[in-house]
């Protein structure tokens, strides 16, 4: 269901919110969503599809017009998207592209000029096959820009923003994007904080894992007063877990509309770029997750620190 709110008025020169669309359910649902945030942020919407030449189309034996062959396909897939879009926020600012390539090459060059990249968590698949559940993982981290993967959140969501805390500084650009998107929707923040022994800035004598769980708590509480006390019109609550991060942060998506989590990511040619916590949320949770670059520029957020 659509949420209600007083749309901004769009910058027309702003950096566009950029979606990936193969023509699939999951993708569709991308787009819809897409929409409702570019709308909520007044930002314009950029729809994206991508396509790749057949896999024995190369330099030596070339298939005529091949790319020429898939572009009214792929005309026809961004045509119903945008009709999706325009539906969805009547009066949004949407325009389409057709780009040739691999889908996650494309939605990363993409990202330089866009304000957010979205994609479904799933694609079709085949032909020609822009398997967005594949490209995910090569956008995600790989970006300076926040990247959301797309999936229906659960009936029993609530009004909250699940965001992962690992009381770092690493911690910050996931924050802002948490708070930022809790105000505009005048949802509430679950701060998911996941902590196991031993805990290291806990007393030396505590042993007893009550002793551990309060220092614990008082620790990230301490971190996140700044965080709190620059946002003051948003409802928090701090939910401290012993145990894994990955099942953690799952368990919070089982009733959140939204999880936010940091990523490790570097550059695009570094092997690890995507966190290990961040690659099995994206693979597991429940509903849409947002994964924010360290150093991410969030529009509208980061008032914490």
């Amino acid at each position: 269901m659509t949420e209600p709110f007083s749309a901004p008025v769009a910058d027309p020169g702003a950096d566009p919110v950029v979606v990936g669309t193969d023509g699939s359910t999951g993708a569709t649902r991308a787009v819809e969503w897409a929409a409702d945030h570019a709308g909520l942020r007044g930002l314009p919407l950029r729809v994206v599809h991508a396509v790749e030449r057949l896999p024995y189309d190369v330099p030596c034996y070339p298939i005529p017009d091949s790319y020429d062959r898939l572009a009214p396909s792929g005309r026809q897939i961004l045509d119903h998207a945008e009709r999706v879009a325009r539906d969805r926020r009547p009066g949004l600012d949407v325009t389409t592209e057709p780009a040739e390539g691999r889908p996650g090459r494309v939605l990363r060059d993409q990202a330089a000029r866009a304000a957010e990249v979205v994609l479904g968590s799933h694609g079709a698949g085949g032909f020609p096959g822009m398997l967005l559940g594949s490209v995910g993982n090569h956008v995600a981290g790989h970006v300076a820009v926040p990247v959301v993967v797309v999936r229906p959140a659960p009936p029993e969501a609530v009004a909250e923003i699940a965001v992962g805390f690992d009381c770092s500084e690493a911690s910050g650009p996931a924050l802002a994007y948490a708070f930022e998107e809790a105000r505009l929707r005048g949802h509430r923040v679950r701060i998911v904080c996941a902590w196991e022994p031993p805990v290291p800035y806990a007393p030396v004598i505590a042993g007893d894992p009550d002793d551990m769980q309060r220092a614990a708590e008082d620790y990230a509480r301490t971190e996140l007063q700044p965080w709190q006390g620059g946002n003051t019109e948003v409802k928090t609550e701090l939910d401290m877990v012993r145990g894994h991060p990955v099942a953690a942060l799952i368990e919070a998506s089982s009733r959140a509309v939204m999880l936010v989590v940091g990523s490790h990511g570097r550059n695009a040619f570094t092997a690890a770029v995507l966190g290990s916590v961040s690659r099995a949320v994206l693979a597991h949770a429940h509903c849409p997750v947002a994964v924010v670059r360290g150093g991410a520029v969030v529009r509208g957020g980061g008032r914490g620190r």
